[in-house]
């Protein structure tokens, strides 16, 4: 008989080795002899069919024939659903069950991930107002009968002013990028493990790696800036119009080597965060992590990128309506063709929603950041096994004390 029982109808074809002409149990075993004494109430042949790869497209099983002890194949044939401890199923993810996995974070964990944001968000602006406020010069006068020269002079001028009124305004941003992308982390690597996470909790595990992440926030900028300094800065040294052209084109292949780099470095900071990696070390497991996903590492950043823009802009635009509508002088001074000079009521307005856009854009940006370097590592390591055992999901085992990759 078969080794593989269901896979082959009884009564229907010969089994392995059996010839055709051997009886039936229900025939008589001389043609003319009494029958078997087997049950009349056989399934009928040839109904029976193999389940296919994982169980797709496998037509219904046909009702158990009376008799036949009632039972019938399980229907439930191909993997079993993945678990899902925590704010994602440990397997490889979707784009939009990452983006879900980023907002399911900030509702199961609201008052930790407010806590971070909000906090962050409200010192940040009011470092940005004062020093708006007290420590920017005032910007150059603009003559509008300017010659040729002094306009290019007063060109010039205006973006050496414009960059230095961007300096403390970056460096205020990069810090509370900086702390939030720590906490927010801890807190978003909790979540997939279906583990509570307090503000302290949070604090107490990423403390430890801020300097390390100081570190990679303040490379990448650098990197960029010397990779667009070497680019441009032959044209500008010729001083011609075919310098300038050169600087053109140079500056743009600039720009997509930087983009390449970005996408590249994007997991450097969960992987520095969450594997306890250097500065150097987690931009190497990035670029391996991204490797042979480029595109869609690109995809997914770009469209985090435009959804907290569009986010931003929605709570944003309000807020500045107000605050002109408050602050006449600075509506005055802008439809005039004057540098408006913005009071303390505008200031506060827009910074209030600032502060409340960058509350929730904060937990978006960061939650796909760290569940897109989880996904590509169950992807190239297995580690929803890792994870499984961490969450101690049944049937995985335990999670070892200590074990990097299980916590991530």
């Amino acid at each position: 008989m078969n080794d593989t029982p269901g896979w082959a109808s009884p009564g229907s074809a010969p089994s392995d080795g059996q010839d055709a002409g051997v009886p039936r149990p229900t025939e008589p075993a001389d043609g003319t002899g009494p029958a078997s004494k087997w049950s009349k109430e056989q399934p009928p042949p040839g109904q029976w069919s193999p389940p296919t790869a994982h169980g797709a497209n496998r037509p219904p099983a046909p009702p158990p024939a009376p008799g036949w002890g009632g039972g019938q194949p399980n229907s439930n044939w191909g993997r079993p659903p993945a678990a899902k401890p925590g704010v994602i199923p440990l397997r490889p993810l979707g784009v939009g069950e990452i983006l879900d996995g980023a907002v399911s974070t900030l509702r199961a964990h609201w008052r930790t991930v407010l806590g971070v944001t909000i906090t962050v968000s409200v010192i940040s602006q009011i470092c940005n107002i004062l020093v708006e406020r007290y420590l920017l010069p005032d910007p150059p006068e603009v003559d509008p009968d300017a010659t040729p020269s002094e306009a290019l002079r007063q060109s010039v001028d205006s973006l050496q002013s414009s960059l230095l009124a961007m300096g403390p305004s970056l460096i205020i941003t990069m810090i509370a990028t900086l702390f939030t992308t720590a906490l927010l982390t801890v807190v978003i690597s909790r979540s997939v493990l279906g583990r509570p996470v307090t503000l302290s909790d949070a604090w107490h595990e990423a403390r430890p790696r801020l300097p390390q992440l100081l570190g990679l926030t303040v490379l990448l900028p650098i990197m960029s800036a010397a990779i667009m300094t070497v680019a441009i800065l032959p044209g500008l040294l010729l001083g011609t119009g075919a310098g300038i052209a050169l600087s053109v084109i140079l500056g743009l292949v600039a720009c997509v080597v930087i983009l390449w780099l970005m996408i590249r470095f994007a997991l450097a900071s969960p992987a520095l965060m969450l594997e306890r990696q250097g500065v150097i070390a987690s931009l190497r497991r990035s670029a391996k992590l991204v490797q042979g996903a480029w595109w869609r590492t690109f995809g997914i950043v770009a469209l985090t990128l435009l959804l907290t823009l569009l986010v931003a802009m929605i709570i944003a635009v309000p807020f500045s309506l107000i605050a002109f509508a408050v602050d006449g002088s600075a509506f005055s001074d802008l439809f005039s063709g004057n540098n408006p000079d913005f009071g303390w009521p505008f200031l506060i307005i827009t910074g209030i929603g600032s502060v409340i856009a960058s509350s929730i854009t904060y937990p978006i940006s960061a939650g796909v950041t760290v569940l897109l370097y989880i996904d590509q590592r169950i992807r190239r390591e297995a580690l929803d096994l890792e994870l499984a055992r961490a969450a101690g999901v049944p049937g995985y085992g335990s999670g070892r004390p200590g074990d990097s990759s299980a916590r991530s």
